[in-house]
């Protein structure tokens, strides 16, 4: 069963303890399996982190909070959590975050008064795990660029 599910993707020690629990293997059994697949290399934790982090944010556009908590679910430990994170550069999250407002207001309407889409886009921002503080000034300058770009 292990191998099937890890077949489709990779998967963390705590998601397939979970998968052979739900279909009522004993412990002992699933532990012992668990310590021979990671033995061979075919569970690993910090690898799992590694490429989940850089798949998501590159193509969700995740920030550190949202990965944080994903990996959380996944079963992954805090320790592993951190170091990986920790590996993410503050200027490719910027860039990331200043893409994802960039494609969004190119369909927002820019008024006299852009409080509302201001809120839309930190709210999207929020949603996918940045900081407030960085979608915040992401997105002052990103709107008072378009609204340049647009006055010419």
């Amino acid at each position: 069963m292990c191998l099937r599910l890890l077949t489709v993707r990779a998967r963390t020690r705590a998601e397939l303890a979970g998968h052979l629990t739900k279909r009522g293997f004993p412990d002992d059994a699933a532990d012992a399996v668990l310590n021979r697949l990671e033995a061979v290399g075919l569970i690993d934790d910090e690898d799992f982190a590694e490429q989940w982090v850089r798949s998501r944010q590159a193509n969700a556009g995740k920030g550190k909070r949202a990965l944080a908590a994903e990996l959380r679910t996944k079963g992954v430990e805090a320790e592993l959590i951190a170091g990986v994170l920790d590996g993410i550069d503050a200027g490719a999250e910027r860039s990331r975050a200043e893409q994802l407002v960039e494609r969004r207001l190119r369909r927002e309407v820019l008024g006299g008064d852009d409080a509302k889409v201001v809120r839309r886009l930190v709210g999207m921002l929020a949603r996918r795990g940045y900081s407030q503080s960085m979608a915040v000034s992401v997105v002052t300058d990103a709107v008072a660029a378009e609204r340049e770009r647009r006055r010419v």
